[in-house]
């Protein structure tokens, strides 16, 4: 089956290694872990692609509350996103360096995530979502309160002692798409959601 792996984040060298973009580095580092060819820029679709067998990887060159226009260009149906789409995304509601596998839930908020559910017509689909949020108590998410910091938070880059935490969390991003992709959707999320 094909399957459409896609990896959420902001064009552009100033917000490379930016904690909105930690869903498009685990898609990079999954290409890299995999040997698949360089991504090449689809005009049609406004995104990099990269084909290796069955598997299309996307990362949209649009912003993030436009990823659905990338993402629909390659599934037919929104059936077709739930058999076959995974979204790799970052996340405020986890803590740095932890990930976890959702199928047909909401956004949360996330914009990206709301424009792909917009574009596929559909939140029957899979996602992997990693930890951006500071660590609070019992290292649990820290939430920030006005939307001003949150901006602020998710386009900054990340700091060097969250950068070792976040190698963890791309890890098992990685070890979790090629589940997804070798063993399916509930092989992933049964290894995504182990401590």
């Amino acid at each position: 089956m094909a399957l459409v792996i896609v990896g959420l984040g902001n064009p552009g060298t100033e917000y490379e290694k930016t904690r909105h973009n930690a869903g498009r580095m685990a898609v990079e580092a999954y290409a890299k872990k995999e040997g698949v060819g360089a991504f090449a820029f689809n005009k049609k679709a406004n995104a990099l692609v990269s084909k290796e067998g069955s598997v299309t990887l996307v990362l949209p060159e649009t912003f993030m509350n436009n990823s659905g226009k990338a993402v629909v260009m390659f599934l037919k149906t929104s059936g077709a996103a739930a058999k076959s789409l995974l979204v790799v995304q970052d996340d405020l509601d986890l803590p740095i360096g932890t990930i976890k596998m959702v199928s047909g839930r909401g956004s949360g908020g996330h914009k990206g995530i709301e424009s792909v559910n917009r574009a596929v017509k559909t939140k029957d689909y899979a996602r992997i979502r990693i930890g951006v949020a500071p660590s609070g108590k019992k290292n649990q998410a820290k939430k920030l309160k006005d939307e001003e910091k949150v901006i602020k938070h998710v386009i900054g880059k990340f700091k060097p002692t969250e950068e070792v935490e976040l190698k963890k969390a791309i890890k098992k991003s990685v070890e979790t798409m090629q589940l997804f992709v070798e063993d399916g959707l509930e092989a992933a999320m049964q290894f995504a959601n182990t401590r």
